[in-house]
């Protein structure tokens, strides 16, 4: 009768944290929004006072001299210094980790969408401030660079992957029980995890040589080890529908070794039944597609996005197995794809670092856009692609980075952003919880860390 008194305590208790942590993001948007309305008037400010000065040269000394005149605004960014023990390093100074400029999209596609609202009009080319951070764990189970990480569907839990074809599954709670932790050997590079949907009994992992594993967290063991056909051997990307027991595999004709995704064959989209373990169909795609990157399904599964190294994403209607529209989104390959949170847009980094929101409702039409290039460029990256996580509201959006530090992006929120604390090495990957305002970055430096934000 104690243990289940004690059981129930710790179940009452678990509720009462996660209501808190649900007031405490609530309460964290709204600051973020007022923050971001006092920083837009003060850079309005500055602007005007810019123009002003700019423009008198009865009252310029230099006016006329043919000297350039350069005003450089004070930054209106407090840093936030954390408690953690890594706010007091200092890391080294990498050209792309310095002032992060968010202030134009360069592309040619969207210089063609005359009169939109980007809503970075008023940002300034200034350093972002460190997150305020609440806690943070970091996991060092790992012996090789981190590849890919992923919160469980229910975040308990977290998988992890290195490059040298470890999967390691552990949790950061220390009053969550530890019974699922386990090491799985695949023997090959891990290049995509998918945990399913609607609970964390399965975790799909993808490798560069072709093989697909589902591993049951329960009975620590594979349950199906499937494999691609031989002319399609990268597993790119994997994708669990939310409602169906069925899971996408993007996966690509060649692995040629290089970090230039753009060098990769051609693409091969599969949908699998998860009670079968059999493939159901295969996406058409047209004759000789370019790789698909990354894959996403809608909230009700019905639609799935797939981005391309040619620029394009396609929209598949998943009940009849066809491509209803597509268009072109960047001016090089696209890393990353992710629907938003109102199912209304869908957001695409592209290897140019490069971020756009497109609408759903009016297709080709830029809602927000932002340019991470100085933290996220794949050129001179020693990963194979960047990626990016959007927060359970919606509202911020992590990205990988070459840097110590990864930007956390506020979506629609002109100036506003903070950037992480920093790892030792690059960021290769990243995730957020499904509910709470906790993020993960995998790094270089074979580690993982669990962040909460204050």
């Amino acid at each position: 009768m104690k243990i289940s008194s004690e059981r129930n305590m710790v179940s009452r208790l678990k509720g009462d944290i996660k209501q808190l942590n649900f007031k405490l993001a609530q309460l964290q948007v709204s600051l973020e929004e007022k923050e971001t309305q006092l920083h837009q008037l003060r850079s309005n400010s500055l602007l005007a006072t810019e123009v002003i000065v700019g423009t008198d040269s009865s009252s310029n000394p230099l006016a006329g001299s043919g000297e350039p005149i350069v005003f450089v605004p004070a930054s209106s960014h407090v840093i936030c210094v954390s408690a953690s023990a890594q706010a007091g390093e200092r890391e080294p100074k990498h050209s792309e980790d310095i002032r992060p400029d968010d202030t134009q999209v360069s592309t040619s596609k969207i210089s063609n969408h005359s009169g939109q609202n980007t809503g970075n009009d008023a940002q300034r080319e200034e350093e972002f401030p460190e997150v305020r951070v609440d806690f943070q764990e970091t996991f060092l189970g790992h012996t090789s660079p981190i590849s890919r990480c992923r919160f469980s569907a229910t975040g308990d839990n977290v998988a992890s992957a290195s490059v040298d074809g470890t999967v390691r599954i552990w949790t950061y709670d220390s009053s969550a029980p530890t019974s699922r932790n386990a090491t799985i050997y695949c023997g090959a590079e891990i290049m995509s995890l998918e945990w399913e949907c609607k609970s964390d009994r399965l975790l799909l992992i993808g490798t560069a040589d072709g093989g697909i594993k589902a591993w049951n967290v329960d009975a620590k063991r594979v349950v199906c080890d499937l494999s691609c056909t031989e002319a399609f051997p990268s597993v790119l990307d994997l994708k669990c529908s939310p409602v169906e027991p069925i899971f996408i595999s993007a996966a690509a004709s060649r692995w040629p070794g290089s970090s230039d995704i753009g060098k990769l064959g051609y693409a091969s989209l599969t949908v699998w039944n998860m009670r079968t373990w059999k493939a159901m169909t295969v996406l058409p795609l047209g004759e000789d597609p370019p790789p698909i990157t990354s894959v996403c399904f809608n909230h009700n599964g019905k639609l799935l996005a797939a981005a391309a190294t040619d620029g394009m994403i396609h929209m598949f209607d998943m009940s009849a197995g066809l491509q209803i529209t597509g268009w072109p989104a960047h001016d090089s390959a696209i890393s990353s794809v992710l629907f938003g949170s109102d199912e209304t847009s869908i957001f695409t980094l592209g290897v140019d670092g490069k971020i756009f929101e497109w609408s759903l409702q009016n297709q080709g039409k830029v809602l927000w856009s932002s340019d991470c290039s100085r933290f996220c460029n794949l050129r001179s990256s020693s990963h194979y692609k960047h990626e990016m996580a959007l927060d359970a509201y919606g509202r911020r959006l992590l990205v990988t980075s070459n840097s110590l530090r990864a930007p956390i992006y506020q979506v629609r929120g002109h100036a506003y952003g903070m950037r992480t604390l920093p790892h030792s090495a690059s960021i290769t990957t990243v995730d957020w919880h499904p509910t709470s305002p906790i993020f993960l970055t995998g790094s270089a430096d074979h580690s993982v860390r669990v962040t909460s934000m204050a």
